[in-house]
Formats: C-alpha cells, sequence, structure tokens
C-alpha cells in the first residue's frame, strides 16, 4: 500500500490543552456501528475496544506529560474522564441488522470463510471513515452549495483553521514525534533529529520496553 500525505498545522493549544476532551465533544463527532443478527450485548463490549479505563487512560496521559517533550504542558482532568463510563461506550451505538458481516467489495478470492470473527477471545476492531454514497458523484461546486444550503438551514458545524503552509519533513525533526506520539513516545527519534552523544543515545534506547 502506497500513500502520500499533505500534513498542515493546526492550532492545537486552541483547541485541546485540557485531556481527555469533554465527552460531548466525542459524541458529536463519533459512534459505534454493530451489524449482525442480534444487537449487542454487555459482553460484546467488553470483547470490544469501545470501553474507557478511568486508570489505563489517566496513567497513559500522565506518562506521555512526563515523558514526552511536546506534550509537558498538557492538562490531564479528572472531572472529564470521571463523565466517561465504564461499563458503556461513551458515544452512541447504532445497530443494523445483517445476516453476515461480510462485505462485498472487500472479500479477497482466497475467503472462503462465511463470516468474519471469532468464537471466543478478542473481537477484531475495524474503524471506517464513512461519506454519503452522494458525495461520491459530487462536483466540488455541488458539494459547496450542499454546505451553504446546510449552513443556511442552521445546521451545525464544526470549524478548526489550520495554517495557510503545508508541514515538511525537511528540517522538522518534531513533525512525526507530534504526530504519531505512540511511535514516539519520548517525542524523539523523528526524521532529521538533531544528533545524539553516544551516551544519550543508549540511554534513550534503554528507556523501551523491548530493549
Amino acid at each position: 500500500m502506497k500513500a502520500n500525505v499533505i500534513a498542515f498545522e493546526n492550532p492545537t493549544p486552541k483547541i485541546y490543552d485540557i485531556l481527555p476532551p469533554p465527552i460531548e465533544d466525542i459524541q458529536e463527532v463519533m459512534a459505534i456501528l454493530f451489524t449482525g443478527p442480534a444487537k449487542p450485548t454487555l459482553e460484546d463490549f467488553k470483547r470490544t475496544p469501545v470501553l474507557v479505563r478511568w486508570n489505563p487512560v489517566f496513567n497513559a496521559l500522565n506518562w506521555l506529560r512526563l515523558n514526552h517533550s511536546d506534550y509537558h504542558d498538557i492538562t490531564i482532568s479528572r472531572e472529564n474522564l470521571a463523565r466517561y463510563p465504564e461499563d458503556m461506550p461513551p458515544v452512541s451505538v447504532e445497530y443494523k441488522e445483517r445476516l453476515t458481516n461480510k462485505t462485498p467489495e472487500g472479500i479477497s478470492v482466497h475467503d472462503n470463510e462465511e463470516e468474519d470473527g471469532v468464537e471466543d477471545g478478542e473481537c477484531p476492531f475495524i474503524v471506517h471513515g464513512l461519506t454519503g454514497e452522494d458525495l461520491e458523484t459530487m462536483t466540488s461546486t455541488a458539494m459547496k452549495s450542499r454546505g451553504v444550503l446546510h449552513l443556511n438551514s442552521n445546521g451545525k458545524v464544526l470549524a478548526v483553521g489550520h495554517s495557510a503552509q503545508s508541514e515538511s519533513i525537511w528540517n522538522n525533526p518534531q513533525l512525526y514525534p507530534k504526530m504519531f506520539p505512540w511511535l514516539f513516545p519520548y517525542g524523539k527519534g523523528g526524521i532529521g533529529d538533531t544528533a545524539f552523544s553516544d551516551d544519550k543515545h543508549k540511554k534513550l534506547l534503554m528507556m523501551y520496553h523491548d530493549k
């Protein structure tokens, strides 16, 4: 798989300087869709990564603030975290009845299974980005017109500006550590990073769990 990505800087401190965000903000932009012959149960929720556990989330954010150079100034809100339920997903759960969970367009020629899934153990988790089917054939002018109609009808909108210039990996060693903290948990090691002394490099490598 190959892809090209153009990244623009967003005013992150102006969007969120407190983590986790209020649950209402998450509910506005996210939902969970279950498909199958039966509605999801509490056991299904436990077997899929849709629950928020307070202690692991708090510990992860606190670790990131203490160890990642670009996250040292975030504020961790116990009040926001306490509003996330631990026994139910924090966002809307939608259900659509289907006799099979196979997607015809995504079936491999070597796939002979009747369904995707497991009988026990962890359940596979798939994330999809959704767009309306009618958008695929709409021109950019038609999309803009639809957007103006939505605004004129007092429709809700979330707008976050970004810088006029796109980001570059040239002479920008902190780009990837900021974008992917799970890959660069200490905020070091980005492309074109500043040189380390031998002792500092060894110390950094020894901090990783798989050393």
